[in-house]
């Protein structure tokens, strides 16, 4: 399926990273920790905010929803690419493909759109802090959510439709680890303009328009920031800020990378490595950058393990 007899291709072969050889094994086991990892410290943050009166707020709420993304959207990744580490040259049917594009789409966008969300909280409650109730009362809140996951579900399956029924012939050879976006459009033949603009479409609206959103609520919160006449107030305002901040940078940082470098290779291993950070480095660093940097999760968790303990029978004391 390789030559360019014009058979139509009903399989893709991901190098993923063949070319690491032996090494392999290795990143078998290292991403494998990072995805237990990641379930793990998200499952926590899903099981505090719902458990704990103190943190049944927006901002919350929101964490929340960003934690259940966050464990769906590596899923759609990781078990599939840690199968694939143990063989050579895997293949994947272009149904499977089309389907791991969508989900991978869905969540991505889902993840895009409640990082606005999380900025838009944050705005709202510093910014505009005599108004917050009423611009983010519960039926906001829930709404807002729901419009994530919509765009995710309603722009996924227009992505993968453009590409997905593109014609593929000859080369079937993917170099990547996923059915992404970039890798899947190059292998398409003859004129491939819809998919190359509905790519583009994806990025401005759901890469660049958020990321840029977020920066501009961030410009207003610091400004807000620095009238503050107390230092203290600032210190305070600040931390409950920079969290997030510091997540957004970490996930459309290495996704505008990926989608926006010019003159990309298709053999460049630098588009894995890029991709590797926003599918699975980045969703095991949020639950660590929103537990340990935030007081009221960390305060949570105490009373959670002290309940629990407490609730010990006393002769367990003595075994």
């Amino acid at each position: 399926m390789d030559d360019d007899n014009g058979t139509a291709v009903t399989e893709f072969i991901l190098l993923g990273f063949s070319y690491l050889g032996s090494l392999q094994s290795t990143l078998f086991w290292g991403v494998l920790f990072i995805y237990l990892v990641t379930l793990l410290g998200n499952s926590l943050i899903i099981t505090l905010t719902l458990l704990d009166s103190a943190l049944s707020t927006p901002m919350y709420f929101f964490l929340r929803h960003l934690s259940v993304i966050e464990i769906l959207y590596t899923t759609t990744v990781v078990p599939r690419m840690l199968t694939d580490l143990l063989f050579s040259h895997p293949a994947i049917s272009l149904a499977s493909c089309c389907t791991q594009l969508y989900f991978f789409s869905l969540f991505g966008i889902a993840e895009c759109c409640m990082f606005t969300a999380m900025a838009y909280d944050r705005y709202a409650a510093i910014c505009q802090p005599l108004h917050y109730t009423m611009l983010m009362n519960w039926q906001v809140c829930v709404g807002m959510v729901g419009a994530c996951y919509l765009m995710g579900i309603i722009t996924a399956f227009t992505n993968s439709l453009l590409i997905c029924t593109l014609p593929f012939h000859g080369t079937n050879i993917v170099h990547h680890y996923l059915c992404e976006n970039l890798p899947v459009l190059r292998l398409a033949n003859g004129d491939s303009f819809r998919g190359k603009a509905g790519n583009l479409t994806f990025t401005l609206l759901f890469i660049i328009t958020p990321f840029a959103l977020i920066l501009f609520s961030y410009v207003r919160i610091l400004i807000t920031i620095l009238g503050l006449a107390s230092a203290q107030g600032r210190q305070k305002v600040f931390s409950t800020c920079s969290s997030h901040l510091l997540a957004v940078i970490l996930f459309f940082g290495t996704a505008t990378l990926a989608y926006m470098k010019p003159g990309t290779n298709p053999t460049e291993d630098s588009d894995q490595i890029l991709s590797l950070f926003y599918t699975v480095v980045t969703p095991m660093f949020n639950p660590f950058i929103y537990t340990l940097r935030n007081k009221e999760v960390m305060g949570a968790l105490r009373r959670k393990v002290m309940v629990s303990y407490e609730s010990l029978p006393e002769h367990c004391f003595f075994l």
